[in-house]
C-alpha cells in the first residue's frame, strides 16, 4: 500500500517523497495526469495526493474520472488557487480534502494521516472478555469459566460498560448517566442496587470476584 503523488512541480514532489518515506509511507510519484488516472485503475493505493494544474489535463478532470471509474481512494488536492469557489469545485469533483500552497508539511502530514484512518474499514466489536468471562454483543450472551450467565438489560447494559472500560474506576455518576440516559438523585442507591444483582450472576458462584467497589468513588472491573 502506498501514495501516489500527482504533481510536475519536482522540488514540491521531491519534498513530498521524502517526508512521507521518514513517516513510513511508500510512494509512487508521476508528473502527468493520465498517468495518475491510470495508476489509480491499476493499483489499490491509500491516498491520492495530486496537483491541479498538470501538463496535460487539469488535476479536477482526473479526479472526476477516478470518481467515474467507481475508485474511492481518499484523493487530497494541493493547488495555489486559494479562492472559497476553487475549493468547493474541488470538493465537487470528488476531491476529500483541499491545501492551498504553499503549506507546511506537520500539517499536510496530519491531513494524510486522518484521511487514510476516516476511508478505512471500520471493524465493528463483538466480543469483549476480561479473563474467563466473555460477551458477545450481537446475542447478549454471556459466559463466565464457559458457564452461561442469564443477564437482564440494565444488567448487560452495566457490565458491558465495566467490560469496555477494564481497570477503569467508573463513578455512580458515569454508571447513572450512561445506563440510565440522565442524572439522578446523587444519593439514590440505584446504582448499588444494580451492582448487588450484577456480582450475584457473575462473581458470586466462582473462585475470584472482578467488580470492585472503590469506597467513596465508584466501581472497577479487575482481579483483586
Amino acid at each position: 500500500m502506498s501514495i501516489l503523488i500527482v504533481e510536475d512541480d519536482i522540488e514540491i514532489a521531491t519534498s513530498l517523497i521524502e517526508g512521507l518515506k521518514q513517516n513510513n509511507f511508500d510512494t509512487v510519484h508521476v508528473v502527468k495526469a493520465l498517468d495518475g488516472l491510470k495508476l489509480a485503475q491499476q493499483k489499490n493505493f491509500q491516498l491520492i495526493i495530486s496537483d491541479l494544474m498538470l501538463p496535460d489535463m487539469d488535476g479536477l478532470e482526473m479526479i472526476s474520472k477516478i470518481r467515474e471509474k467507481s475508485i474511492q481512494t481518499p484523493v487530497l488536492i494541493l493547488s495555489a488557487k486559494r479562492s472559497l469557489d476553487e475549493r468547493v469545485l474541488g470538493f465537487q469533483k470528488g476531491g476529500d480534502d483541499y491545501m492551498v500552497k504553499p503549506f507546511a508539511f506537520i500539517e499536510l502530514l496530519a491531513r494524510v494521516n486522518s484521511l487514510i484512518r476516516r476511508a478505512a474499514p471500520q471493524i465493528k466489536q463483538t466480543q469483549i472478555s476480561f479473563e474467563d468471562l466473555s460477551m458477545n454483543l450481537i446475542n447478549r450472551e454471556v459466559f463466565r469459566n464457559n458457564i452461561k450467565i442469564e443477564l437482564q438489560l440494565k444488567e448487560f447494559l452495566m457490565l458491558e460498560f465495566f467490560l469496555k472500560n477494564q481497570k477503569v474506576i467508573l463513578s455512580k455518576a458515569q454508571i447513572l448517566q450512561k445506563i440510565w440516559g440522565y442524572d439522578f438523585d446523587p444519593q439514590t442507591n440505584v446504582v448499588d442496587v444494580l451492582v448487588y444483582r450484577l456480582r450475584n450472576k457473575v462473581d458470586k458462584d466462582f473462585d475470584r470476584s472482578y467488580i470492585q467497589t472503590i469506597k467513596g468513588v465508584g466501581y472497577v472491573l479487575k482481579i483483586e
